[in-house]
């Protein structure tokens, strides 16, 4: 459990963000590879009893409600299958029953990497794909999705217009009928109140249909007005290169065939600069480090969750992923937080991973890519920060 001793005010993180979304307003007025070597990893802790924390693992609300905090439940990529002909089994039905004891918060995430949508006729691919990939499910595959105890969707990702504006628009309503929240469009603000706590999510990826993750300047502003519209602000983003051998995090720009997919380290700091309390990276395809900025943490990515009718690839590395589960203060104070490792099998439904390999893996590079500012991860997947990483 770590209680920033330097963290910053809300009051006073609040007043700069607003002032800068003023000032901003004022202004504009004038699919993956495989390496044949993958390690194994292991947690560095006995995988014994339940690889699930258990709830009692999050700290509990004060007695006195003097500072009340909210748990916030995220994954990585989520695609349950890709029509007409690569559905899962029972269309569906059960697809995250193995991870469901995972997927508990006050409010639970993902970055869904598919349109739920009919077939529009502008499928990215044309009729003849060839080193393309282009996804979709049935609109109907939401409620999959409300089952296993997802309430906000990113739709911030380069496969969010596989078929087209149209399979968009289709994806936010098949959402919405099922009563869930989506993020992820320019400009975008998504507020969701749980427990008197206003969180205000905004999704990012480095394509157009979405907030830019490459023009920094412009992504501080929209998480600088999003800090004006809630307590804590989340944000979502769909960063760097993909690969099995892409678990590094390096500063620079990563590119990915030709494709500027941003500046991880470089985007993440500026936006917490601008008001943000968590960021959630995903996009890699693989599990990357975590760190503590300002008292505020960074999960660059959080791996490949579910890639169902062999979507994604799940040899190796490429099939861990994980449940990130943070508690925060309503000032946006980090309180603690768990990573559940998880896998894909073959077909690439995900299921609980008792050898927890991921954990192992985030644990290595949280320490090797950011020597005094790494995410501290024990043998169970309790997160704290490192000594000196106050706000």
């Amino acid at each position: 459990m770590y209680a920033p001793a330097h963290s910053v005010s809300r009051s006073w993180r609040r007043s700069v963000a607003a002032l800068g979304a003023l000032l901003a307003v004022l202004l504009a007025a004038g699919c993956v590879t495989k390496s044949d070597d993958e390690p194994v990893w292991r947690s560095g802790g006995a995988a014994t009893g339940s690889a699930v924390p258990a709830e009692g693992d999050q700290p509990a609300q004060p007695a006195d409600g003097s500072a009340k905090s909210i748990s916030l439940a995220a994954t990585g990529d989520v695609i349950m299958g890709n029509a007409p002909s690569r559905l899962p089994a029972n269309d569906g039905e059960g697809f995250f029953d193995d991870v469901k004891a995972a997927l508990k918060g006050d409010l639970v995430m993902g970055n869904l990497e598919e349109p739920l949508t009919e077939d529009t006729g502008t499928g990215k691919c044309g009729p003849k794909p060839q080193n393309c990939y282009q996804f979709r499910a049935p609109p109907g595959y939401a409620a999959h999705l409300k089952d296993a105890g997802f309430q906000l969707l990113n739709q911030a990702n380069n496969h969010g217009y596989d078929y087209g504006p149209k399979g968009y628009e289709n994806t936010q309503q098949a959402l919405e009928e099922h009563g869930l929240k989506h993020t992820g469009a320019p400009d975008q603000i998504t507020v969701v109140e749980v427990k008197g706590v206003k969180v205000a999510v905004a999704g990012f990826s480095s394509y157009v249909w979405s907030n830019s993750l490459v023009d920094i300047e412009s992504a501080k502003r929209v998480v600088a007005k999003a800090a004006t519209m809630g307590d804590l602000v989340v944000v979502q983003v769909h960063m760097g290169a993909e690969g099995a051998d892409r678990s590094r995090v390096r500063p620079g720009t990563e590119l990915f065939f030709g494709e500027n997919r941003g500046d991880p380290v470089k985007f993440s700091h500026a936006v917490i600069d601008a008001g943000a309390d968590l960021v959630v990276g995903h996009g890699p395809h693989v599990l990357r480090g975590m760190e503590f900025y300002k008292g505020r943490l960074i999960a660059y990515s959080l791996g490949n969750f579910a890639g169902g009718g062999k979507s994604l690839n799940s040899s190796g590395r490429l099939g861990w992923g994980g449940v990130l589960k943070v508690t925060l203060n309503a000032d946006g104070g980090f309180v603690g937080g768990t990573f559940t490792s998880t896998q894909m099998n073959g077909v690439g439904r995900p299921s609980i991973d008792r050898q927890q390999r991921g954990l192992g893996l985030v644990r290595e590079v949280s320490r090797s890519d950011f020597a005094g500012s790494g995410a501290k991860l024990d043998g169970t997947g309790r997160i704290s920060a490192p000594a000196g990483a106050g706000g």
